[in-house]
């Protein structure tokens, strides 16, 4: 057997430091030699280095440059030190794999036997960054035959396949530590073949050496992994959590090393076809083993299969060096199969809207009945329309459901103001139609909250000229343009607010604004990462396809196409749950962020929290929503768009209530909800109803519908 000694010039590069006397003479020599070509790579990946997002801190400079010799190439190329060029390297890893992940394989030694399949194998792993060391293992030569499946050269015929492996390795990454044993692997050198490493592939050809090899990793109490090239077979056997598991799943019982050796090709085929089972073996590769020896060489292998097997192993590598579960057993990564299975692509980014849609029904006939129509039309959270409308002699209920209530809803804060702006509409309306009278807000046992409008004869100037507008009030999430609201323009809705007893606080000015902007940004961050609050904001969403009653048509989120893929990245769970464990995810805020930079004020509606009530109470909150729905119907009325805006911490009084609404980020909240009452100054003694961006910008494309209200009652 030719040892490693002999063959580390053929295989490994020589990696010089000019600081080191040795190396200096070395690198001096070379220079000296005409026929050796040098290129001087530090500049182009410094730059490359500088375009990283978030780089690393290597602790490296000039001093850590190394001159590295690739006698097969006869070239020497100079690069920066070991951890700047794998930062570069494997930057596109992330977050695939993240750098906490990267470290911790890069203390995982493999060692791979035979290099046709377990060259792309191997190489795979380095590519990835999957190991820290490999160590490969091939008695055999290159030859023509191989280049359909090897990814070498015809350069390389004639040179040992091992040798062939590391040098492609050494190319790409000259500091990834490779052992080769050029004289492959047998009874006298597989126990120290295995010695040292974390895992063991084995795809050689010859049966003997695959049970030789299973043997030895059992007694090292090693991983074994195996690919076929045939159905994308992966075979995965765990000696390290089972040091008892027969080798081959037990499929060729108690078959001994010396009943496979010196077997040809043809005499394989009884106990490849047992291993890999008469049954699961493709058409293709099972008529070809009644072929070989006759029309064939060997059972074939095509190149596409063999990747796709390297693929498969990196990826339970990966697993294993991760400390994922992964169990012993085999699957299969099927791509011819799974190409007869075909289907439509699920076509779920939504088309652009239409330039109008209109509600569907009639005008309500009757004065009760264009009451109760124009309740149904307040707005709530999530168009959720929290209540019921009921009719008695004299009077109009709203009555707050609780069976519509979501987290975010603590303690019914935010229906209730939901019920005081549909009461503020029901106001409107009986004005309009000359039947105003008294309203109370009632808080009784098994009924949280209800608003009680008295049929009377009356009416207010006031109130009834906002009756088309609250019939036509909508939300509007475009973009703004920008500019500055008119002082009187901001005075009236601060009027607005204060006839219905609340207060507007507002934010007008562009820093401020970007404050506002990063916070309920944040806000929204956490209302992706947690689980819960995931759930329920995209069970409010509604494609044009479904009922649209309730819910948030997602046409009126008005997406522009990047932020349609966003939503539909946004809207798996597994992984909002990897961007929770990586403490990401800010792009999640993005939406939010864009509309408040765009946005000409942000304003809260206050109101004075009564002594005695927790947070106000029901009631206070149903009396700020009328202020709510006031000021919204007077800002379109002025020719502002208003879009309600919802940070998690809204109804928030107290740390355990934030404590039980995101367990894992109550702590941001908290500090996120100071910040935000500090940037609006809201004193400690007024409670938020509700935020509001208000700004310039186009017409809606889309209003929100509401459950139709039939006869006394609403259905759904």
């Amino acid at each position: 057997m030719v040892g490693e000694a002999d063959l580390g010039v053929e295989y490994r590069p020589l990696v010089l430091d000019p600081g080191d006397p040795d190396d200096e003479r070395a690198l001096a020599g070379l220079r000296g030699t005409s026929y050796i070509e040098f290129n001087d790579l530090r500049g182009l990946l410094a730059a490359e280095f500088g375009r990283l997002n978030d780089p690393p801190e290597t602790g490296e400079g000039p001093a850590d440059d190394r001159w590295v010799y690739y006698p097969w190439r006869r070239s020497v190329v100079v690069l920066p030190g070991p951890r700047t060029f794998r930062a570069i390297r494997l930057d596109r890893n992330r977050n695939k794999l993240t750098r906490a992940e990267q470290e911790r394989l890069a203390t995982l030694t493999v060692g791979v036997v035979g290099q046709s399949v377990g060259h792309a194998i191997a190489y795979t792993l380095a590519q990835e960054g999957a190991c820290g060391a490999l160590r490969l293992a091939d008695f055999d030569e290159l030859e023509l035959s191989n280049l359909n499946r090897v990814p070498a050269t015809l350069f390389d015929i004639g040179v040992n396949k091992a040798i062939v492996a590391a040098r492609r390795i050494a190319e790409l990454d000259p500091y990834l530590p490779v052992e080769v044993r050029g004289g492959g692997v047998d009874t006298d050198s597989v126990d120290d073949f295995v010695d040292g490493v974390g895992l063991v592939v084995e795809e050689c050809d010859s049966l003997d050496i695959k049970l030789l090899v299973r043997e030895a990793a059992r007694r090292r109490k090693l991983p074994l992994i195996m690919e076929t090239s045939d159905r994308g077979l992966v075979d995965v056997e765990r000696f390290d959590l089972e040091p008892d598991r027969p080798p081959f799943h037990g499929l060729l019982g108690d078959t001994a090393v010396t009943q496979l050796r010196g077997l040809s090709t043809r005499d394989k085929a009884p106990y490849v076809v047992g291993l890999l089972g008469a049954r699961d073996l493709s058409a293709r590769m099972a008529g070809s083993l009644v072929e070989v020896g006759e029309t064939l060489n060997s059972w074939p292998q095509l190149g596409g299969d063999v990747m796709l097997g390297a693929a498969g192993v990196a990826t339970a590598v990966r697993r294993i060096g991760l400390g994922r579960p992964l169990r012993s057993g085999r699957t299969r990564l099927d791509i011819e199969y799974a190409l007869d299975t075909l289907t439509d692509p699920d076509l779920d980014l939504v088309d652009d809207p239409p330039e109008t849609d209109t509600e569907p029904g009639r005008p309500a006939a009757t004065p009760v009945g264009r009451i109760l129509a124009c309740a149904q039309r307040a707005p709530s959270g999530g168009n959720i329309q929290p209540w019921s409308l009921h009719t008695a002699p004299g009077e109009i209920r709203i009555a707050l459901e609780t069976r519509y209530t979501t987290a975010m809803d603590i303690g019914y804060r935010g229906s209730a103001v939901a019920v005081g702006a549909a009461l503020y509409n029901a106001r409107v309306a009986a004005a309009a139609n000359e039947l105003l009278g008294p309203h109370e807000f009632v808080e009784a046992p098994g009924t949280p909250l209800a608003a009680v409008l008295h049929i009377g004869t009356g009416t207010d100037a006031a109130l009834a000229a906002d009756y088309p507008y609250a019939l036509d009030r909508e939300t509007n999430r475009r973009l703004g343009y920008g500019g500055r609201i008119p002082e009187s323009v901001l005075a009236d809705l601060a009027a607005a607010a204060a006839a219905e007893g609340a207060r507007m606080r507002a934010v007008t000015e562009p820093p401020g604004l970007r404050t506002a902007a990063a916070l309920l940004a944040e806000a929204d961050r956490v209302r992706y990462l947690t689980p819960q609050l995931h759930r329920e904001m995209f069970a409010e969403m509604r494609r044009p396809t479904d009922d649209l009653s309730d819910g948030i048509d997602i046409r009126s989120l008005e997406l522009a196409p990047d932020e349609r893929a966003a939503l539909e990245i946004g809207r798996r769970a597994d992984v909002m749950a990897q961007l929770h464990n990586w403490s990401a995810g800010a792009a999640l805020g993005d939406y939010a962020r864009d509309r408040v930079r765009s946005s000409s004020a942000v304003v809260a509606v206050t109101f004075r929290r009564e002594s005695g009530t927790e947070g106000g109470g029901l009631t206070g909150y149903a009396r700020a929503g009328a202020a709510v729905q006031r000021l919204w119907i007077q800002a379109q009325r002025v020719g502002l768009a208003v879009q309600p805006m919802s940070p998690v911490f809204l109804f928030s009084q107290t740390r355990t209530e934030l404590d039980a609404l995101s367990p894992a980020y109550a702590s941001r909240l908290c500090t996120l909800q100071g910040r935000f009452l500090e940037l609006l100054e809201v004193p400690e003694q007024e409670s938020v109803a509700l935020v509001l961006r208000l700004s310039y910008a186009a017409a809606a494309s889309v209003r929100s519908r509401r459950r139709p209200v039939s006869g006394a009652e609403p259905r759904g």
